[in-house]
């Protein structure tokens, strides 16, 4: 399978107190441990960059269902939550909510199939999925 686009990004410095750029420079962070974690919290981190990506990959995946679907679901708003989460023998991992909020016009069961689909062709929801926990929250 041949990429349809490919991001390069590369971190330095201490990883979580680094610094990460991708190779257009179009991003280009600081990164620190978050107050949360002992850290000075002065910079962004992994978990939020992951979430920035999820959420506005999630928004796109809903969109061309929409779309395909012939609803317009132009005012719906993603939010994602990414956890970093402590598991057996000093390993982390991940837990995230997705919280998809839509207009009124799209409450009910229409709507949560519309995030259902979403979630069956999005990136993310494909690269984690059986990998990490991710709840689906339509508000």
């Amino acid at each position: 399978m041949s990429a349809l686009y490919t991001a390069i990004a590369t971190a330095d410095g201490n990883g979580r107190n680094g610094h990460v750029r991708t190779s257009d420079s179009k991003l280009d962070v600081q990164l620190s441990f978050p107050k949360e974690m002992g850290g000075s919290g002065a910079g962004s981190n992994p978990e939020q960059l992951f979430a920035a990506g999820y959420a506005a990959c999630f928004s796109s995946a809903l969109g061309l269902i929409a779309g395909q679907r012939k609803i317009d679901a132009s005012e719906a708003a993603v939010t994602a939550e990414v956890g970093l989460v402590a598991g057996e023998n000093n390993a982390f991992g991940l837990a995230v909510t997705l919280r998809v909020e839509l207009p009124e016009s799209l409450q009910g069961e229409v709507g949560r199939e519309l995030v259902e689909a979403a979630h069956q062709v999005c990136p993310y929801s494909n690269a984690t999925r059986g990998n990490i926990p991710v709840e689906l929250v339509v508000e």
